[in-house]
């Protein structure tokens, strides 16, 4: 007995298998929704040129910001560096950027830049960036002091 299979149903079976996988891989240069930048822990940020930047969220989350433009005034004034959602981040995930299409950084007098990438670094990789960066910020976790 033999088995026919036509195109059609081979050409049916592989787009579902290429939907699927393309479903379950984030995009290149954009983190999964669990490692994204959570804009309201951020705690520690760094301009180190104008298309890079690093940030820490907490102790241990780490990231470098890779722009897609230089945007020389990241880090002047205040605040010096501001994380905007694209406009499909804002419906579903508002305070986190991943790396996505239409995310954006900008400082006070500095338009939005857009982002290329977002991915998780390691302390050493984070401390060798921060000695060499342009522009800090840094906030401490502590709780304040009640007069």
């Amino acid at each position: 007995m033999k088995i026919v299979i036509s195109a059609a149903l081979l050409f049916t079976l592989g787009a579902i298998a290429t939907s699927a996988w393309a479903q379950s891989t984030p995009v290149s240069g954009t983190l999964p929704y669990k490692d994204c930048i959570r804009i309201d822990q951020i705690n520690e940020w760094h301009v180190v040129d104008p298309r890079t930047a690093i940030v820490r969220t907490g102790p241990y989350q780490r990231y470098l910001v890779k722009l897609k433009a230089s945007c020389d005034k990241l880090g002047i004034g205040n605040p010096g560096l501001m994380f905007i959602p694209s406009q499909a981040d804002k419906a579903t995930s508002p305070l986190r950027i991943c790396g996505g299409v239409g995310e954006k950084v900008r400082a006070r007098d500095q338009p939005g830049c857009a982002i290329e990438s977002v991915s998780l670094i390691d302390q050493a990789t984070f401390d060798g960036y921060r000695d060499h960066a342009k522009y800090h910020s840094v906030r401490t976790q502590q709780p304040g002091k009640s007069p």
